[in-house]
């Protein structure tokens, strides 16, 4: 069976977490997504070896800060049975886990962040759901929509 994606745009808030977090020798945990779309993916789509841009939002330079790959797919997520955790689900059990994570690895910090005005302004990138569902913390990426945005940096 051919996938069709492997390729995503994950969204973060820099000063929770920045792609300066992530590591190139070792896997971070990419934890706290708590929107059911999002956590689909995770759990359903994303799979290692995947590609993933890292967008920092909610911060001055809002936009593509770099690249990272997927080190390890779709895991029940720790933080949501740490009662002392913002991310914990009283209602999620570890037989039935509704917030899932995975593991990335940095594999690139862009010199700059590819802003989301500029992303914006691109007519190949106007059916992204960066674009349509700006909300959505995961979303998927074409090969057509990552090859533009990798030009962007030439």
């Amino acid at each position: 069976m051919h996938r069709t994606t492997c390729h995503w745009l994950f969204k973060t808030e820099p000063d929770v977490f920045s792609i300066h977090d992530l590591d190139s020798h070792q896997a971070s945990m990419w934890d706290g997504v708590r929107n059911y779309t999002a956590r689909n993916f995770l759990r359903d789509t994303v799979q290692c070896g995947d590609e993933v841009f890292i967008y920092h939002s909610s911060c001055k330079a809002i936009g593509i800060a770099g690249l990272a790959r997927v080190s390890r797919q779709g895991y029940s997520d720790p933080a949501q049975f740490d009662a002392n955790s913002p991310y914990f689900d009283a209602k999620s059990t570890r037989d039935a886990p509704r917030w899932y994570c995975v593991d990335l690895k940095l594999t690139q910090v862009f010199p700059k962040v590819i802003p989301l005005a500029v992303l914006k302004a691109q007519p190949k990138l106007a059916n992204m759901m960066l674009i349509k569902q700006p909300r959505l913390s995961v979303s998927p990426v074409t090969d057509d929509e990552f090859a533009h945005i990798l030009s962007l940096l030439e």
